[in-house]
């Protein structure tokens, strides 16, 4: 067992050491993220805590319009081409600043359509400004960093970013002037502070060139990657949106406490697919058996499990562990034990197509599932707003939504890949 076991890492010993990089920034991520939760969650009241993870949610979906998603050939470049990262940098910015107008559309769009009796508009802008310039931003620099296999770097940005949002959660959890609009500006400031640490010291020393020719051929991988980044996160984020709508305030707040406990489940199995979705872009039959595909969708269905289960062990035991607020969605975590899992293999199923160049099937794909998700939940909770209804009943939405979504991706891997880059 022991040879075996050397014999593997010697195999492996390059995959291995990244991804012990990536995940010993996951785990520094994923213990900052908590303190963050903890301060955010209790420091606003349950109702606006729903109101700034829903505004948030609103951010994280307009934010995959930056660019018109041109970060996809940036980092298909930083992974295979590394020299065009300079090049593809200038290709970026430019889509950037063009892209400016129609995400400000996009943001008055959703605050009069959602928010504006709820929400200041002055802080929803704040919000949606930290969330698709300056996060984005930063995502972008550690996408870069990732593809040109500089994972320690990219998860030490990554760490940093979320430092700076939870020392900025610390300082507002002691002040004493504990509103929305208060924590709006402080997550303004501390998203922008990452944002200039993330281009100043740690994007690659790259010299910009200017090719349009090259840019206007990857425009259509570009848009469509851009679409379907927007629909997955439609599908994963929208039912806050939705719960928003049907539910308002208070219970959006418990739905978003629950969520975002299971959302910490996904930090380990995302570092896992960044390391995949490069293993397949270089070498495409990585999971043509199905003994593999099967392998890897129970491991990550079992380390999601995992992480709920003690987190839901824990607060069953200590039920005021993670604060007042959180206390009250705390009995219903047993209940959502399943949701976890479903949610992170329909992400992995999504990162699959990414990598093997089916950015148009992913987008039907996203489009299934985001109507599958808000069908089912506008059911649900149109039905009640009884928490201890809709939280079991979520096990069976996700569970709808990765039986559609295992379908539609395995049926479309049968056939040849696309071109990456």
């Amino acid at each position: 067992m022991i040879d075996f076991a050397k014999t593997l890492y010697a195999r492996h010993n390059g995959v291995i050491h990244a991804y012990l990089s990536m995940t010993g920034g996951s785990a520094g991520r994923l213990v900052l993220s908590l303190v963050y939760f903890i301060c955010i969650a209790n420091g606003l009241s349950v109702a606006e805590f729903g109101l700034f993870a829903t505004a948030s949610a609103a951010g994280i979906m307009i934010s995959r319009v930056l660019a018109f998603g041109f970060m996809s050939p940036l980092y298909r470049v930083a992974t295979v081409k590394p020299l065009l990262v300079g090049t593809y940098s200038a290709g970026f910015v430019a889509g950037a600043v063009l892209s400016l107008p129609l995400i400000a559309i996009l943001c008055l769009a959703i605050y009069y359509a959602v928010f504006a009796r709820d929400m200041a508009l002055g802080v929803f802008l704040a919000l949606m400004a930290a969330e698709i310039i300056c996060w984005r931003g930063l995502e972008v620099v550690a996408i870069v960093l990732n593809g040109l296999g500089r994972f320690g770097r990219a998860a030490l940005l990554v760490v940093i970013g979320t430092g700076m949002r939870t020392a900025a959660a610390l300082g507002f959890s002691f002040s004493h002037w504990a509103s929305l609009e208060t924590w709006s500006l402080l997550y303004l400031a501390s998203n922008l502070v990452s944002l200039l640490i993330a281009v100043i010291w740690f994007f690659p020393k790259v010299r910009l060139r200017w090719r349009p020719g090259l840019y206007i051929r990857r425009w259509v991988d570009s848009v469509s990657v851009a679409g379907a980044e927007v629909l997955f996160y439609i599908q994963s984020e929208f039912d806050k949106i939705a719960v928003l709508a049907i539910g308002g305030p208070q219970v959006s707040g418990i739905y978003a406490i629950i969520m975002r406990l299971a959302d910490l489940t996904a930090l380990p199995v995302r570092s896992f697919n960044t390391l995949l979705v490069q293993k397949i872009m270089r070498t495409p039959g990585t999971i043509s058996s199905w003994r593999t595909r099967l392998t890897i969708e129970a491991l990550v269905a079992a380390v999601s499990f995992m992480a709920i289960a003690a987190m839901a062990i824990y607060l069953w035991i200590f039920p005021r562990g993670l604060g007042n607020n959180v206390a009250e969605a705390a009995p219903y975590l047993m209940a959502v034990l399943l949701v976890p899992s479903f949610r992170n293999l329909v992400e992995y199923h999504s990162e699959l197509l990414y990598a093997t160049g089916r950015t148009v099937r992913r987008i039907f794909n996203l489009v299934i599932a985001g109507v599958v998700k808000v069908a089912l939940l506008a059911i649900v909770f149109k039905a009640s707003t009884d928490v201890s209804y809709w939280a079991p009943l979520l096990n069976g939405v996700y569970l709808a939504l990765y039986g559609a979504s295992f379908a539609l991706t395995y049926s479309a891997l049968r056939g040849e890949a696309g071109r990456v880059i």
